[in-house]
């Protein structure tokens, strides 16, 4: 996504709405490989392992549906945005054989796409987004729990609403927490000039505003790379290709990223707020699924709303495109406090993204297999560190959730893994290094495989290797070998091929949605090249929302420190429509910043925070503004041109799948 202020689900507001890039195809790039006999037999076997005759949740699935949604979203221009219609091949019983049967039955699940009444005054829409849209019918309008990721979806899933229920205004909404697909289409529901003038409230858990800033920003270049291989965003829709995201579906780029800053913050474990005449209970989950989450109970409907934080599968701990480390224990004593204060007085639990579970039993077990599922992941992985094993090895120990919890499809990891997740987990409590003397410093990828693919007889050995690996169905030592002969040799024609058709065989086996788009995306890269960024799409409302504080600490992580070097300054800048100043320092190359006005500085920057905005946004740059008289500058100004020439701009396409 934008290089200055996106990240996704920190994105992750890449995830969904700004993985805006175009193939470059080989002209003699080879077709995806089908699926190998091995991979045949291995999805085949699934079929006789997990409890398929349940069809429970596809009773669930479609309970309360009033209306099928089935179309297309589009922006402004006429852009396709989201396209459900691009999953009308899930319509087949049988999975193929390219794909894990368990993850193409959820596939199947998470193409139901429509309005649903959860319970009375209580309504979903599903399918236009990753995540849900929750609305709850008032006494003098309108609660939304969660508008989506941009604005055009929210809109069009607000006017389905209205298509079929009476038109009351939106009162209020609520951030359930810090992820972009749960906030970024605000303005597709509410007006700022209502919520300005007290006709509209907008609740988030203490902290969001910080958090959202943290996520967006700082490795936001990096994590929006990443979450293309995530979500697949660029994988075509189809049985070779991309048919999930776990969570939900994840469909055609764009968008627009919104952001309306919350009235009012919850900042109690537990606190009460009447909304339009209904009791809503909110519970403070921080250090969860993300760093400020709140999880609602509605005592009127006996509707327990968990936020993220108790999905239809097991989540991540880390996730792949990569944020801070969860706390697996924390979120384990959380879903057992939701169910100790609340399981016995719900008769559904709903969350943001997947469907509702109904009945008191069935929420009681439910949250209580979620408890332990997050707890074995924490405790069996500490178990095991404390018994020698380093991070690979918890993670090849670790093979199965234990007793029950094996057979429950609420439990199966089709976004988080048992894999990924444990290894997480160690890197919570110990960190990445894994103890070994010979890792403290490892030559990096490259100089490691030249030496490596050199030790075993040059890279037509290693190639021969490969294809003997593939040929036994090992795929993962497939795969390794030939990571080591591309970064050893990245143009390698052969090498590349057969790499993409090992990442295939991987993804095609994978039960994890997430998983399978990885590999695929790693294997169309390697077939086609790395996508061009064809555009970006900056949100407007994160840059405003950024304090001066926000854009100097990110101002020196852009900062090049090697060209930084030798050039030794303090800078004042001065905000004069905030009343705010502060000094910023260069020194040793590196950048800090403070509050105030240094007296001995070199020289000032006088500006409003608006033009800070559009220099932000690439509307304007700093030359222009000093010459409009938007910035002026005192002393010597020449080191400001110093410290801007010290800056990098992120190149958003970096490679992944080779050097």
């Amino acid at each position: 996504m934008p290089r200055f202020i996106l990240s996704p689900r920190g994105l992750l507001a890449c995830l969904i709405t700004a993985c805006l890039a175009q193939s470059v195809i080989a002209a003699d790039a080879p077709a995806s490989s089908s699926a190998s006999a091995l991979t045949t037999a291995n999805n085949a076997a699934v079929l006789q392992h997990l409890p398929f005759s349940d069809r429970t949740d596809f009773e669930s699935i479609s309970r309360g549906l009033i209306a099928p949604f089935t179309g297309q979203v589009k922006d402004a221009s006429g852009k396709v945005i989201w396209d459900i219609q691009s999953y009308e091949f899930l319509d087949k019983d049988q999975a193929p054989a390219s794909v894990n049967p368990s993850l193409w039955r959820l596939a199947q699940l998470n193409a139901h796409a429509g309005l649903f009444e959860v319970s009375p005054k209580i309504y979903q829409v599903r399918g236009l987004d990753l995540a849900n849209m929750t609305i709850i019918e008032g006494d003098d309008g309108l609660i939304i729990i969660d508008p989506l990721t941009v604005a055009e979806t929210a809109k069009t899933a607000l006017d389905l609403y209205y298509q079929n229920r009476p038109h009351k205004p939106v009162v209020a909404v609520i951030y359930s927490h810090t992820h972009v697909d749960h906030f970024g289409g605000v303005r597709g529901v509410i007006d700022e000039a209502d919520v300005k003038a007290g006709k509209v409230k907008v609740y988030a858990p203490a902290g969001f505003m910080e958090h959202v800033m943290s996520e967006n920003v700082f490795a936001g270049t990096a994590m929006s790379r990443r979450a293309q291989f995530q979500f697949g965003s660029l994988l075509p829709r189809g049985e070779k290709g991309q048919l999930d995201a776990g969570l939900g579906k994840s469909s055609p780029s764009g968008g627009t990223v919104t952001l309306i800053p919350p009235t009012d913050l919850i900042d109690k474990d537990l606190e009460t707020r009447t909304i339009a005449g209904i009791e809503v209970e909110f519970q403070l989950t921080p250090g969860t699924e993300a760093p400020a989450e709140m999880n609602l109970y509605l005592p009127q409907f006996r509707a327990l709303c968990m936020a993220e934080n108790a999905t239809q599968m097991m989540h991540n701990i880390l996730t792949p495109r990569g944020a801070q480390v969860r706390d697996a224990k924390a979120w384990s004593q959380y879903l057992d406090s939701s169910l100790a204060r609340y399981g016995a007085k719900s008769d559904v639990l709903f969350a943001q993204h997947n469907w509702p579970t109904w009945g008191g039993e069935r929420i009681r077990t439910f949250l209580a297999d979620q408890r332990d599922m997050y707890a074995f992941l924490n405790d069996r992985t500490l178990h095991l560190l404390n018994q020698g094993l380093t991070p690979l090895e918890v993670a090849d120990a670790i093979k199965t959730l234990p007793g029950a919890l094996d057979q429950k499809w609420y439990t199966r990891g089709y976004y988080g893994s048992l894999s990924f997740n444990v290894r997480a987990v160690y890197q919570r409590y110990l960190g990445f290094y894994d103890g070994n003397p010979s890792n403290l410093n490892p030559l990096p990828p490259v100089e490691t495989a030249k030496r490596t693919v050199e030790a075993m007889g040059g890279s037509a050995a290693v190639l021969e290797k490969m294809r003997a690996a593939m040929t036994q169905g090992d795929y993962r030592w497939a795969a390794q070998l030939g990571n080591h002969l591309l970064f050893a040799e990245p143009d390698n024609v052969a090498g590349r091929n057969a790499q993409a058709e090992a990442l295939e065989q991987l993804g095609y086996q994978s039960e994890n949605a997430t998983w399978r788009n990885m590999y695929l995306t790693g294997a169309m890269e390697l077939r086609n090249g790395v996508p061009q960024h064809a555009g970006s799409s900056v949100s407007v409302d994160m840059m405003q929302a950024m304090t001066p504080d926000m854009f100097f600490d990110y101002l020196a992580i852009r900062l090049d420190s090697e060209k930084a070097v030798g050039h030794d300054l303090t800078l004042n800048w001065t905000f004069e429509d905030q009343n705010q100043d502060f000094n910023l320092t260069l020194r040793n190359g590196v950048l800090t910043h403070r509050a105030g006005l240094n007296p001995a500085a070199d020289a000032g920057v006088t500006l409003s925070k608006a033009t800070l905005e559009q220099i932000s946004l690439k509307q304007l740059d700093f030359p222009t503004a000093i010459q409009k008289g938007l910035i002026k500058l005192q002393g010597n100004g020449k080191k400001l041109g110093e410290l801007l020439g010290s800056v990098d701009t992120f190149s958003p396409q970096f490679n992944i799948v080779t050097p």
